[in-house]
């Protein structure tokens, strides 16, 4: 049995510190506050669905990926639930945030304001083009879609629990009411 591994203590981390760090570690660095998150099922599982449907008509410069690191400054090193990327980086880590077109956050008990408001924040001033919140903490998932506008903040475009359609980053339609099945669904007590 292998130990936990003992963080090093600090008031604030850089993007220098996390070379610290065991190489196996998921971390998000926000604000300069290290993040280790621990995701439920039902998160991954509607993160691998974003993913899927964000595959569907993606072109073949870009590609689609879940959970990778995006330098943006020496504070920040957030981890998108899911981004889009230009194809050249996938094979690099962290991914240059210039060339992200889309970061979705798919929001938890523990990451409620951080993915509303402090990765909102990050990904505008580094220039992420648009910025989606799916929100399955709800009754009904719901999702928020946001664009960069000319003062380097966030605009809500679209918030809705129905069917979401969009033409950007390219033509994408998410089914909110078959994700908000899909997870009922797996919260369901077993039946025996």
């Amino acid at each position: 049995m292998t130990a936990a591994p003992i963080l090093p203590e600090r008031h604030e981390w850089t993007v220098d510190d996390l070379g610290e760090l065991p190489k196996d570690l998921p971390y998000e660095l926000i604000n300069g506050r290290l993040i280790v998150p621990s995701p439920t099922a039902v998160h991954q599982e509607l993160c691998v669905e974003m993913l899927l449907t964000l595959r569907v008509n993606c072109p073949p410069e870009y590609l689609v990926s879940i959970d990778l690191s995006m330098r943006v400054d020496r504070r920040n090193e957030p981890r998108p639930d899911v981004v889009v990327i230009r194809r050249k980086h996938a094979g690099r880590s962290p991914v240059p945030v210039e060339d992200a077109l889309l970061a979705v956050e798919v929001v938890s008990p523990t990451s409620t304001f951080r993915d509303m408001y402090d990765k909102a924040k990050v990904y505008a001033h580094a220039g992420v083009r648009s910025y989606w919140v799916v929100d399955p903490l709800q009754e009904r998932v719901t999702l928020t879609e946001y664009t960069l506008g000319a003062n380097r903040e966030y605009e809500q475009v679209a918030h809705t629990e129905d069917l979401f359609v969009t033409e950007q980053p390219w033509k994408v339609s998410v089914d909110l009411p078959a994700l908000t099945t899909r997870k009922n669904d797996l919260l369901a007590p077993d039946e025996e």
